[in-house]
């Protein structure tokens, strides 16, 4: 029997906020790549882009999506596969302007997708684009390329104009016309989520043979809670969690969101002798990251109907800026977020990947080496201890 499409959820998702600040803030005869990989299937796809932290608009000069060579099941189906892009419109037109601080929605597009499969987005930007709104994210299921010149309709990329990137640069969620049984789950944080872990959970769920939900990743590296920076230096640590949330939990189909932050606004604070950006002023107490989360997060998430499951902070001992002050900061919060009836439930990250012998510290082999962020290892840890309930 067919499958009945009948509503809209979204398959891919990541946050937009500003991008670091280098010498080079503008490109020209730019393409860029995603691979997405098909949770889904589905019989069409809307695109939304988003320029919210540019200051100038933004000119998509070609957009594309096809299918991938890579989704093809054998070697020999491989060589027969023909590279056949759809242009992805815009009103009708082949081309968009993004406005500062805005974001837009393509057109419906009639694209046939099969959960598991591979398709390609890629765009191309003829003149001199602002390339200051997007996140970088890692993880198995994350990253694309760019290349200099219009390469946006080719089965492949030439080696030599072409590199890898873990930017996302515009692109901000994808969203496709599937089964009424389908739902998003929104991961919602900063590095330790714009990391490794969501994908992970991915993979668990393809697995594990939980095929109705798609990971939406919602995550900036440094964002805080309660404050932002204003400074180029500090630039791409993003915006504070009261402009991101209602932003980023604009999410077809979402049931349910994790939220796992607050650790950037325990471990930034150093004092204006140290550095004249990161006043003790800035220090929140457990209460005041209580308060965030209950009027930035809880509060919308209810007005939004979802569900929100918090995530506990993962251990710092180590870390350059750690002191116990800050860790007693933590374990008070971590406390809140396990047991605040105002959730939905709580997964419990912390207790996933701190060492049983001295729970302050990662345990053996969880570490990254910063002794902030996460190993491999342990992002599949965190992956794994997210409650079943979540992803049926």
């Amino acid at each position: 029997m067919p499958k009945k499409f009948s509503k809209w959820v979204a398959c891919w998702g990541n946050a937009t906020s500003i991008t670091d600040r280098k010498e080079a803030t503008y490109a020209k005869d730019l393409t860029l790549r995603y691979p997405i990989r098909a949770c889904f299937s589905g019989s069409k796809l809307r695109f939304h882009f988003s320029n919210l932290t540019g200051t100038d608009s933004v000119q998509i000069s070609e957009a594309y999506i096809a299918k991938s060579a890579q989704s093809t099941a054998s070697e020999t189906s491989a060589a027969q596969f023909e590279y056949a892009p759809t242009a992805i419109t815009f009103g009708g037109r082949t081309s968009a302007t993004i406005p500062a601080g805005e974001e837009i929605l393509s057109d419906e597009i009639a694209f046939n997708v099969t959960a598991g499969e591979t398709f390609d987005v890629s765009l191309y930007f003829a003149n001199f684009t602002q390339m200051n709104a997007g996140t970088a994210i890692t993880g198995p299921l994350s990253g694309g390329k760019y290349s200099y010149g219009n390469f946006a309709k080719s089965a492949t990329l030439p080696d030599d104009l072409t590199r890898k990137t873990n930017w996302i640069y515009f692109l901000n969620t994808i969203d496709i016309f599937t089964e009424e049984k389908n739902f998003a789950l929104v991961c919602f944080g900063d590095s330790i989520t714009a990391q490794d872990w969501p994908d992970y959970l991915t993979l668990r769920c393809a697995r594990e043979g939980f095929n109705n939900v798609a990971i939406i990743r919602r995550a900036v590296s440094g964002t805080r809670i309660l404050r932002e920076y204003s400074c180029i230096t500090y630039a791409a640590y993003g915006l504070k969690g009261a402009t991101r949330f209602p932003i980023e939990m604009n999410v077809a189909g979402a049931r349910t969101v994790i939220v796992q932050h607050g650790i950037n606004d325990i471990i930034h604070p150093v004092g204006v002798e140290v550095n004249k950006f990161r006043p003790w002023s800035d220090m929140p107490t457990a209460d005041d990251l209580i308060n965030g989360v209950r009027s930035l997060y809880i509060t919308h998430a209810r007005k939004l109907g979802l569900k929100i499951y918090s995530g506990t902070l993962l251990p710092i001992y180590g870390w350059r800026t750690y002191n116990e002050n800050r860790d007693i900061i933590r374990t008070a919060f971590n406390e809140w977020l396990r047991t605040a009836p105002d959730f939905d439930g709580c997964v419990d990250f912390d207790k996933a990947v701190r060492g049983h012998d001295d729970p302050k510290a990662f345990a053996a082999g969880f570490d990254s080496g910063d002794h902030l962020h996460p190993s491999a290892k342990a992002y599949e840890a965190m992956a794994e201890c997210v409650p079943e309930e979540l992803l049926k």
